[in-house]
């Protein structure tokens, strides 16, 4: 048979079933709370790893990625309404995405190398989607939103680490086996 002709294995496994509970569970907090949990479920998604190493890895790039392209973007739209307080210029935002993406790669290589791609995508949604009256609360809110996200992945995979699942998934397999 042909690799191409062979058809994926379909699993769903214990990550599978963690980060699902991860984002449900930020879900329903922001149910309760009257705020949208998009970008919480995405950070709890972002933050779910194989084992908390991962989680703390994948989850840190996120948050930090976030974190320092939310301030970036902070600093960079401030200086724009300086010069267009009406923020009626967009081409003006070009080399200033320019210079950030540029700093951020620096800050990145400083504080958290795999934080460009996440604080890559901050960084162009706060220059080119919001405008100069939710700039700096579409910022503060995302790098919350992320971090409440990230935390409860990690939390998670402390309570419910594979080790702990796997002997669980065992013990239950034996006691329908017999």
């Amino acid at each position: 048979m042909k690799e191409a002709d062979k058809k994926p294995t379909i699993h769903i496994g214990l990550r599978n079933l963690k980060t699902a509970l991860s984002a449900s569970l930020c879900a329903l907090i922001y149910y309760f709370l009257g705020r949208n949990p998009a970008f919480a479920c995405i950070g709890a998604i972002f933050g779910m790893g194989a084992n908390m190493d991962h989680s703390k890895l994948h989850g840190g790039n996120r948050l930090f990625g976030t974190i320092i392209g939310g301030f970036l973007g902070i600093a960079l739209y401030r200086i724009y309404l300086i010069f267009y307080p009406e923020g009626n210029n967009h081409l003006m935002l070009v080399p200033l995405l320019f210079i950030g993406v540029v700093i951020l790669i620096i800050l990145a290589q400083v504080f958290w190398v795999g934080a460009v791609q996440p604080g890559g995508v901050v960084l162009c949604l706060l220059l080119f989607s919001i405008g100069p009256d939710d700039y700096i609360s579409y910022s503060l809110n995302r790098m919350l939103d992320t971090g409440v996200g990230v935390v409860m992945s990690l939390c998670i995979n402390w309570l419910l680490p594979r080790e702990r699942l796997d002997a669980w998934q065992e013990a239950i397999k034996a006691k329908f086996q017999r």
